[in-house]
């Protein structure tokens, strides 16, 4: 882990968020959600249109060469237009995606420890997020300090208190 950095997303990232959200909602091996049917869906596309929007913030994680290999990345959603992992206008909710090949090596716990640490640093109370159960990073997230608020058929809305 120690070829890996991390930096501020810009907009000019927003190409590579599309890319992790559609690893996000390719989880699963067996999911093979192309860009196309993930953008065209309202309660997906959400997440990076517009990108970026003067309250987003996130960071991107790089390897060798400077090559993106994952991203967290927080939006404001509201009640007219809630994602997964809503909770209220005034809470930003996660979305975190790592390219396949470098899962399981540590990146999602360094991005997700960064992006918290950025929240608090904003003044950010609380971060919310979505996450099926059967994934495994809903152990990641209960092992960094999220609870989970609201439960669905198999899946978890969770939220972290950050702020001080």
């Amino acid at each position: 882990m120690t070829d890996l950095g991390v930096r501020a997303a810009t907009s000019a990232d927003r190409e590579f968020l599309v890319d992790m959200l559609v690893e996000a909602v390719n989880w699963l091996p067996e999911r093979n959600w192309s860009r196309e049917q993930i953008l065209a869906n309202p309660a997906l596309a959400h997440y990076v249109s517009g990108w970026m929007r003067p309250t987003d913030f996130g960071l991107v994680a790089v390897g060798q060469a400077e090559r993106s290999v994952g991203a967290a990345w927080f939006r404001y959603l509201t009640a007219a237009d809630p994602g997964y992992g809503y909770v209220s206008d005034d809470v930003p909710e996660l979305t975190i995606g790592v390219v396949e090949t470098w899962r399981g090596r540590g990146v999602g716990r360094m991005l997700l420890r960064a992006v918290l640490d950025v929240a608090r640093e904003r003044g950010i109370r609380t971060v919310s997020l979505s996450v099926k159960r059967a994934n495994f990073a809903a152990r990641l997230y209960a092992a960094e300090g999220f609870r989970t608020v609201e439960s669905f058929e198999d899946a978890d809305t969770m939220v972290a208190e950050v702020g001080a």
